[in-house]
């Protein structure tokens, strides 16, 4: 599926967290210093991959707040390299999300995204922690989607339903992520077109393939005409 002609776009949603906030530094950054606390030390990548997939395993269940995920993935993933950590600690992480700043580019592109386009953001958190990250991000937004309004998670589609619902259909709509499972594959699935923001040059090992990749949000932005 190609990219609509300019002319014939008119919403552009993007995710939120790796797309236009630096979620693995802000992660790292607060677990280290928690970690240094107590004497503890981790490497890097595996303990980022390891949480991730934690934190997707606690997403699949009920529903809960965004904060209570963390708080638990953050308790187990710390087991899991021996650190035994109190659940009260782990309110840490949750607390560090006001030091998640956006990637270097991001708000001059999402500017220049919002003068062409109706633009908004689709996100896995809670309403109460994407308003702490909002401080952080300039443009002012005609739509937001989180999972705590849709009461689900991606890559479950009710996020994406939800934002075909309130701006009257998918047409005209393309969204950006940087997540392929979380929204990539459920956007395609949808019949809308999407930006892949690989940031980190993840192959597609027989995944069905985006509308485009690029490697930053800069990039998407040029290729939706606000370079």
């Amino acid at each position: 599926m190609p990219l609509p002609k300019l002319k014939d776009i008119n919403w552009v949603t993007t995710d939120c967290y790796g797309t236009l906030i630096d979620w693995e530094k802000g992660i790292l950054d607060a677990f280290s210093k928690e970690a240094e606390r107590d004497g503890f030390s981790f490497e890097e990548g595996p303990f980022l991959a390891r949480f991730y997939e934690i934190q997707a395993e606690i997403i699949r269940g009920s529903y809960e707040l965004y904060a209570e995920v963390l708080r638990r993935a953050t308790v187990r993933a710390a087991k899991e390299i021996g650190w035994e950590l109190e659940p009260s600690r782990a309110q840490f992480l949750p607390d560090s999300v006001a030091r998640w700043l956006p990637f270097r580019e991001a708000n001059a592109a999402m500017d220049r995204l919002s003068k062409r386009y109706e633009v908004g953001i689709v996100s896995n958190i809670d309403d109460k922690l994407l308003g702490v990250s909002r401080r952080h991000l300039r443009t002012e937004l005609d739509l937001v989607v989180t999972a705590q309004q849709v009461r689900s998670y991606k890559p479950d589609p009710a996020h994406f339903k939800e934002c075909a619902r309130r701006i009257g259909g998918k047409r005209g709509w393309v969204h950006i992520g940087s997540g392929y499972d979380t929204d990539v594959a459920p956007v395609l699935k949808m019949n809308v077109p999407v930006i892949w923001v690989n940031r980190s040059g993840e192959k597609l090992e027989g995944r069905k393939p985006p509308t485009a990749t690029v490697k930053n949000f800069r990039e998407a932005a040029k290729r939706l005409g606000a370079g």
